[in-house]
């Protein structure tokens, strides 16, 4: 059964947990702006000696988005809790660093292959494998042209470093690389993601979760919530975020729809 947490407040149930991933864009703040309650949150988990992660599917180093957070105002004792499916996935780019790769993804992403930004190619046809960090800034809502870029590539391996299908920026909503890695599945290719839901990013992010009661809060039932359920996590869905247009046909018929397990709801992560 779920439970919402509007009223009792995330502090009734936090003594039931020893560690915390906790979504970034859509729990800790919108893109623009970080929200309060949940700063006031991540204090609040401090104080009481509990540990925590911020857990991303942002396709970038750590360092990038810690210093993003700090450059919105989050200290930097909380922004150093920062971990993301860009840097689970520089292991195996490391690992494949002598083979070429064809960037699908915003310039602002090229920090995640800088230290072998050699083996880039210009262009698809000359690559061994796809890296895909997002949509290029001037395709970031015709999909059709993405279709017709892998069409004649399905045969290459493409590595997924945001399985995110969508994220709002405030209010606008905003396409993600895991869009295109969809696109990508649906033409006959494969895609290796890396970033929730997929167990790997966790045991990375974590290193002993083994006897520790862990909850996972987030805002997408896709990743956050789906990824707490194949680890055998509780979860906490955020409303007011990915699904908060779909919410309003109620909980039980939401959960359905996606096919998950989500033990409680709160509208903000609140204290």
């Amino acid at each position: 059964m779920t439970s919402n947490l509007d009223e009792k407040g995330f502090r009734s149930i936090v003594e039931k947990y020893d560690v915390f991933f906790i979504d970034i864009w859509g729990v800790l703040h919108n893109g623009i702006n970080l929200f309060q309650n949940s700063v006031e949150v991540l204090e609040k988990l401090e104080k009481n000696k509990k540990q925590y992660v911020l857990l991303t599917n942002a396709p970038r180093p750590n360092l990038t988005v810690m210093k993003y957070l700090k450059k919105m105002g989050l200290d930097e004792k909380k922004a150093n809790q920062v971990y993301t499916s860009g840097q689970a996935a520089l292991d195996q780019l490391k690992i494949m660093n002598s083979k070429s790769f064809f960037h699908i993804g915003p310039p602002r992403d090229f920090d995640l292959f800088k230290t072998f930004e050699n083996q880039k190619v210009e262009k698809i046809d000359s690559c061994d494998f796809l890296l895909c960090t997002g949509l290029f800034d001037e395709y970031q809502t015709d999909l059709k042209f993405y279709e017709k870029l892998l069409l004649d590539h399905i045969e290459k391996k493409m590595i997924c470093t945001n399985p995110d299908l969508i994220v709002y920026r405030g209010e606008k909503r905003e396409f993600c690389a895991g869009t295109v890695a969809k696109i990508f599945e649906k033409l006959g290719g494969k895609v290796k993601y890396f970033g929730k839901p997929y167990p790997e990013v966790y045991e990375k992010a974590f290193n002993k979760l083994r006897g520790k009661k862990v909850i996972c809060i987030g805002d997408n039932l896709n990743t956050d919530i789906k990824g707490a359920n194949i680890q055998n996590f509780d979860s906490l869905l955020i409303n007011n975020g990915i699904h908060k247009s779909e919410i309003s046909n109620g909980i039980k018929e939401l959960i359905k729809k996606y096919n998950v397990n989500v033990n409680y709801t709160q509208t903000e992560l609140k204290w």
